[in-house]
C-alpha cells in the first residue's frame, strides 16, 4: 500500500470541508466528483470513501446543534426509522449496479441539485417564513416546543409525518446509491412542505443526513473489507488524509460561514455543481461509445 499516494487530499479535504459546513451542503456531494472526474476512481469506490469522509466532517457539526439544542429528536428519529433502511438499500444496489449506470445517476443526481439550489429561498424570503410560522402557531396552538440552549423558544407543528418519510426516504436511498440528495430533500420537507423554523429545520436535518451517512459508509466500507486487496488498500490510503482534512477544516466552516452571503454563494455553487454534471453525463456517453 502507497501510504502517500494521495497526500494532496489533505489540503483539498481541508478546504471542502470549510466549504460544506460554511454552507450546508453534504461534503460528498463535492468529495465524489473529485474521485470519479480527477482521481478516476470506480464509482463505487469514489461514493462510498466520501460517504466515510463526510461522517467525520459532520461529526463536529451535529456535536455543535446538540450544544444549542436545536435538534427535534422525535422529528429527527421518525425521518430516520425511513432514511436508513433505505440508505442501506441503495449502498446494497450501488454494488450490484454497473459503473456506467452509476456515473450516469451520480451526473443526473448533480443536476437536479443544482437546478435545487437555484431555486433556493432568499434569506428574506426564510425569515419572511419563520415570521409567518410564529404567526400562525402561536404559543397555544403549536403542537412541539423546543426551548434552545439560548433561551429562544420555537413553536411549531409537524406536517404530514407520511408524506415527510416518502420525501426524506427518497433522499436516504440516494445518498445510498450516489452519496448525495438527503440535505436537499430534507430541507424541501423540513423547510418548504412543513414549515419547521429554519435553524430547528436545518439542526434536525444535519442529524437526520449525519446517521444516515453513517448507515450507508458502513454498507460500503464492509463491502469494501469484504473485497479486500487493492480496493480496501485504496479506499485506506484516501481516508487517511480526507478524514484529518474534514475534522480540521469542520472548525474553520462557521467562521467563514459568518462572512459568506449565503444566497449567493447557494448560486454558484449550483453552476458548479450543473457543470460537473454535464461533464459527468458527457464522459459517460464517450466512455459508452467508445
Amino acid at each position: 500500500m502507497n501510504w502517500t499516494a494521495y497526500w494532496f487530499m489533505f489540503p483539498v479535504a481541508l478546504g471542502i470541508a470549510i466549504l460544506a459546513n460554511a454552507t450546508g451542503i453534504e461534503g460528498a456531494t463535492f468529495f465524489s466528483p473529485v474521485f470519479i472526474l480527477i482521481l478516476r476512481l470506480d464509482p463505487r469506490i469514489a461514493i462510498g470513501t466520501a460517504l466515510i469522509t463526510e461522517v467525520f466532517g459532520f461529526g463536529s457539526g451535529v456535536s455543535a446543534y446538540v450544544r444549542r439544542k436545536l435538534i427535534d429528536y422525535r422529528l429527527a428519529g421518525q425521518l430516520l426509522l425511513v432514511t436508513v433502511p433505505l440508505a442501506l438499500a441503495g449502498a446494497y444496489f450501488a454494488r450490484l449496479a454497473p459503473p456506467v449506470v452509476l456515473k450516469s445517476v451520480f451526473g443526473v443526481g448533480l443536476l437536479i441539485i443544482g437546478i435545487n439550489f437555484l431555486r433556493a429561498p432568499s434569506p428574506q424570503a426564510v425569515r419572511a417564513l419563520d415570521q409567518s410560522i410564529r404567526a400562525d402557531f402561536p404559543q397555544g396552538k403549536a403542537e412541539r416546543r423546543l426551548q434552545a440552549a439560548d433561551g429562544q423558544e420555537y413553536s411549531y407543528t409537524v406536517c404530514n409525518s407520511t408524506e415527510g418519510g416518502i420525501i426524506c426516504g427518497v433522499g436516504g436511498l440516494f445518498m445510498g446509491l450516489i452519496g448525495s440528495g438527503q440535505g436537499e430533500l430534507n430541507g424541501y420537507f423540513l423547510l418548504r412542505r412543513c414549515r419547521v423554523p429554519s435553524k430547528v429545520a436545518v439542526a434536525t436535518g444535519a442529524l437526520v443526513v449525519a446517521a444516515t451517512a453513517l448507515a450507508a459508509s458502513l454498507g460500503y466500507f464492509i463491502t469494501f473489507v469484504r473485497t479486500g486487496g487493492d480496493v480496501l488498500a485504496q479506499v485506506l490510503s484516501l481516508v487517511i488524509y480526507t478524514v484529518p482534512g474534514v475534522i480540521l477544516g469542520g472548525q474553520f466552516g462557521p467562521a467563514l460561514a459568518a462572512r459568506l452571503d449565503a444566497h449567493k454563494t447557494e448560486r454558484m455553487l449550483a453552476i458548479l455543481f450543473l457543470l460537473i454534471g454535464v461533464v459527468t453525463l458527457w464522459t459517460t456517453l464517450t466512455q459508452i461509445l467508445a
